[in-house]
């Protein structure tokens, strides 16, 4: 066979207009008569909303609507996996990233000034920010159904007994940070409806077709009422998985019968779009004195800030993934998704995967140190190979090519492999 694109040089459709300055993103969209959208966010992470007072900034000329959570005609709720987000906070605000009010005004500036002007009285509420604290029966319930809202669980064999038979035992806790996706665009979309009132939105997002959806159902509109245009997109990373100003420029939009641009700055765009899981790892691995893997117990808490996004299936990754690249007859894995007053919290590159061999490699390491043998050895002897199952029972039947990928490090690094194995 003849391959026409593997293997061969391509060149990329996008790159001239990238190269020469003329593709056009999301903010540089505009049109005639539109009007310039702005979003109110609270700085409280958990307070009642007492009361909202809009009316200065709706007596500002050239304010053209300002918005509420009762001005919401459909579902005021959104999220990729549970609607628990709400598209304009209505009786309280669980985290710093919550919108309460939107403005639409004949300039940006404007928008701006009538944001100042909008009174929320909010009653302050506890809040938890750490995800074990919020474990425990006396935190603050963020929901109705408690802070923990997801839990995996990995058993494979007899973890007792594995760590009975292991030479070395080595048990550490591993924690990741919150990192933001910082992409290079902001958020801006541009809002419009066509001639049969239709809604049109340009945005750059990574889910246009789930995205049709949540705007239709927060709109109480139909779906084929709604059409979703994605120009060029400048970086995601999964930060644009989630909804963060197509529901409020469509909500202004068809308010107000006029295009409704927005963007956001980078102070809000830190507001607006999840992050990477923090992520706690306790984890307890055995090996015996050949530096065979005899038992891994882990559990592991994901902070999932005040939504839950993506985090039941990016917390599973976790726990799929703690284990490792290595065959382990013992296992047992619990991995947690806990509410917080934090920032919610998302899709971001690696999707849970990234965060488990922190863990798991430096246990490996840590194993070899207590064994005295080499950190490629201990590798070497529990490798992944064709025939290999993992921990929850998959067959390995291909894609397994880390001992081959140890050989070219290892000759890389002048180590002789025969000597190590």
């Amino acid at each position: 066979m003849t391959h026409q694109v593997i293997g061969k040089t391509q060149r990329r459709l996008d790159a001239p207009g990238k190269a020469a300055g003329v593709t056009r993103y999301p903010a540089d969209f505009n049109l005639p008569n539109q009007l310039y959208g702005r979003t109110l966010r609270t700085s409280y992470p958990h307070a009642r909303i007492v009361n909202i007072d809009t009316s200065k900034a709706r007596d500002l000329p050239g304010v053209v609507a300002v918005l509420t959570a009762r001005d919401i005609p459909g579902h005021n709720r959104h999220g990729v996996l549970y609607p628990d987000a709400p598209v304009l906070a209505d009786r309280v605000v669980l985290s710093v990233n919550d919108a309460v009010a939107l403005v639409a005004a004949e300039d940006d500036d404007l928008a701006r000034e009538a944001l100042a002007l909008i009174q929320v009285d909010y009653g302050e509420l506890p809040a938890v920010f750490d995800p074990y604290a919020a474990m425990k029966p006396e935190a603050p319930r963020l929901k109705p159904d408690g802070n923990v809202f997801y839990h995996f669980k990995t058993r494979k064999g007899d973890v007792e007994k594995g760590f009975q038979q292991a030479k070395a035992v080595v048990e550490k806790t591993y924690s990741t940070q919150m990192i933001d996706q910082l992409f290079l665009q902001p958020e801006a979309a541009l809002a419009y409806l066509d001639d049969r009132g239709h809604l049109t939105i340009q945005v750059a997002t990574q889910y246009s077709h789930w995205d049709r959806l949540e705007i239709a159902r927060a709109l109480g509109l139909k779906a084929n009422q709604v059409r979703v245009v994605v120009p060029a997109v400048g970086g995601a990373f999964g930060g644009r998985e989630d909804i963060t100003l197509q529901i409020h420029a469509s909500l202004l939009a068809v308010k107000t019968g006029r295009p409704v641009k927005m963007t956001y700055s980078r102070q809000e765009s830190f507001h607006a779009h999840s992050k990477r899981h923090p992520i706690t790892m306790k984890v307890k691995t055995g090996a015996d004195a050949n530096g065979l893997l005899t038992a891994l117990e882990a559990e592991i808490v994901g902070d999932s800030g005040a939504y839950s996004s993506w985090s039941p299936n990016i917390i599973r990754k976790t726990g799929v993934h703690i284990t490792g690249p290595y065959v382990i007859p013992n296992v047992k894995v619990d991995a947690y998704a806990v509410y917080t007053n934090n920032p919610f919290t998302g899709a971001m590159r690696g999707f849970g995967a990234a965060q488990a061999p922190i863990a798991y490699e430096s246990q490996m390491d840590a194993l070899a140190a207590e064994l005295g043998l080499h950190p490629f050895t201990i590798r070497w002897r529990n490798a992944f190979q064709v025939g290999s199952r993992t921990a929850n029972g998959q067959v390995l039947t291909g894609s397994a090519g880390l001992r081959e990928t140890m050989l070219r490090a290892a000759e890389a690094m002048g180590w002789n492999p025969e000597e190590l194995k």
